[in-house]
């Protein structure tokens, strides 16, 4: 993706995954709102599962360990209007309304080449999770906002690639990039006895869900769901 953007040249850098469907008009759109907002640095649209429901990551709060914690225990489904349990999918607000967020899906973002240029390129410490995450922490904390933008709508056939082909390393990817993410940017904002106790429940969670996997029929990380 870096090898890539690195090539473009124009105002705005997407970074797209190939397993998507633009609908119309969605990259148009996109820039003309940036065109509009000087002050949005990254903006993603409102990804859609196959069934054009929402796929719910696509924007998302900063990933710390009450939102975390919350997210993995199911209280965000228990209680989806809820702002102290939905922190991480931001289940209380409109899915048809723009509003800044903390991360918006690597599998469609628009940003600004200036920015860019003042942020520096996707973090390769991270193999293949949490550089979108990564990238827009880094971006807010340059003082750019990141947007989720539904009037932009595409289409992400997720679940089709390495976490069915190759879903053992593609949980212990995900696992040990949120261990990254957190130690790169909120480690600092804990006690160290807490993130102790994080990175253990970290490797739990890891132990955890690779047995679950072990025990299915059919083999695949993270959610089921097209």
């Amino acid at each position: 993706m870096n090898q890539a953007l690195r090539l473009g040249r124009g105002r705005y850098l997407l970074q797209l995954n190939p397993d998507t469907l633009l609908l119309p008009e969605a990259i148009d759109r996109m820039a003309a709102f940036m065109d509009k907002h000087p002050e949005v640095g990254i903006c993603g649209p409102k990804v859609l599962n196959r069934d054009l429901t929402l796929q719910k990551p696509c924007r998302r709060g900063e990933p710390r360990p009450w939102a975390v914690i919350t997210y993995f225990l199911g209280l965000s489904s228990l209680f989806p209007h809820s702002r102290l349990f939905g922190q991480y999918l931001m289940n209380y607000m409109d899915e048809d309304v723009t509003h800044p967020v903390a991360g918006v899906s690597g599998s469609c973002m628009l940003a600004r080449r200036s920015m860019v240029e003042q942020i520096g390129f996707l973090d390769e410490t991270f193999f293949a999770y949490q550089e979108d995450a990564d990238f827009c922490f880094r971006a807010r904390q340059a003082g750019w906002q990141v947007i989720y933008f539904p009037e932009a709508k595409i289409i992400h056939f997720g679940s089709l690639g390495g976490s069915r082909v190759q879903p053992y390393r593609s949980i212990v990817e995900w696992h040990r990039s949120y261990f990254l993410y957190y130690r790169k940017h909120l480690a600092k904002d804990y006690f160290f006895l807490f993130n102790l106790f994080y990175y253990l429940a970290m490797m739990f969670k890891l132990l955890v869900t690779l047995g679950v996997n072990f025990l299915r029929r059919e083999k695949y990380a993270g959610s089921r769901k097209p």
